[in-house]
């Protein structure tokens, strides 16, 4: 739903954007598309996940065998402790959808899927610092060139074009989302989410600068432990260092910025949700109630 979406806002670039595509695949609330897609997406992460981070690093053989077993095991562990958080999140939120919400609660809720996020994202490091230095030069500028590519489609979307081009683009986007949950959006409606744009901190150029200072984070830090004999404990303390930059930039600036792209997204998903009809609040609950089965099936499995 339009509250679930916030803390996507600031996570790009470096390592840790290698392990989002494990969250967008694992974590069914924040990747809930639609009946049957949230199952056949879940189940088959492991594989999906896989075959992306191997387009960004061309793996070798033992580094498939060790990536694919952690990825197997990420996915039963998410399925045993974390689905049933997300299946009570889900029952949670039906009952509250009727009701008018304040800005603060859907912050909480943002913090609250930023812990779930972090929980899949700590399970997940020892895989990381793994195979992080297994990386060879040739991968690593295979990684350098994959970014490059993803990199130029990310201008193409968020920074080409004219400022009322960039604004229509996020207003499609943001309309067809909203409306996968609450139904068809009436024309005023459509022009408050218009009105929020206008008005949002979000800077496209912003984020793209700290894409890069994490993919250069990376690359440096990455090409820096292949050069002399690094101890396993220098290593691993890097590793985790990188990790750490990577989740919570160093950038005061920056992450002053997202506090308040931040905070205006909350206050306008509120804004948003008050302003919807009952009939609006009926479907919402109908279509968070399907994302539930969905989650309450896929932890019997």
């Amino acid at each position: 739903m339009p509250l679930l979406n916030s803390g996507t806002l600031v996570r790009a670039g470096g390592v840790v954007r290698r392990w989002c595509a494990i969250i967008c695949l694992l974590a069914a609330g924040l990747t809930l598309t639609g009946c049957g897609a949230v199952r056949l997406a879940y189940n088959n992460a492991p594989d999906l996940t896989y075959w992306w981070l191997d387009g960004f690093l061309d793996l070798d053989s033992t580094q498939s065998v060790r990536l694919r077993s952690d990825l197997n095991a990420l996915q039963a562990w998410h399925r045993k402790e974390e689905l049933p958080a997300v299946a009570e999140m889900l029952k949670n939120l039906q009952a509250a959808s009727p009701q008018p919400v304040a800005g603060d609660q859907v912050c909480q809720l943002s913090r609250y899927l930023e812990g779930r996020f972090q929980a899949v994202l700590d399970r997940a490091t020892p895989t990381a610092i793994a195979l992080g230095p297994t990386l060879s030069n040739a991968q690593l500028d295979h990684l350098a060139r994959s970014w490059d590519k993803r990199n130029a489609e990310w201008r193409e979307e968020w920074l080409d074009g004219s400022p009322q081009e960039r604004l229509s683009r996020r207003l499609k986007t943001t309309i067809e989302r909203a409306e996968g949950f609450y139904g068809r959006l009436t024309d005023v409606q459509k022009a408050l989410i218009r009105s929020q744009l206008e008005s949002s901190p979000f800077d496209a150029a912003i984020q793209y600068k700290e894409v890069l200072r994490r993919q250069k984070d990376a690359l440096q830090t990455l090409r820096a432990l292949k050069a002399g004999a690094p101890s396993e404990i220098h290593v691993q303390a890097e590793m985790r260092a990188l990790l750490l930059r990577g989740l919570q930039s160093p950038d005061t600036t920056f992450v002053q910025y997202t506090e308040r792209v931040r905070s205006h997204f909350c206050e306008s998903a509120a804004e948003l949700h008050n302003a919807t009809s009952p009939a609006q609040r009926t479907k919402l609950q109908q279509t968070l109630q399907g994302y539930e089965n969905d989650v309450r099936a896929l932890m019997q499995r």
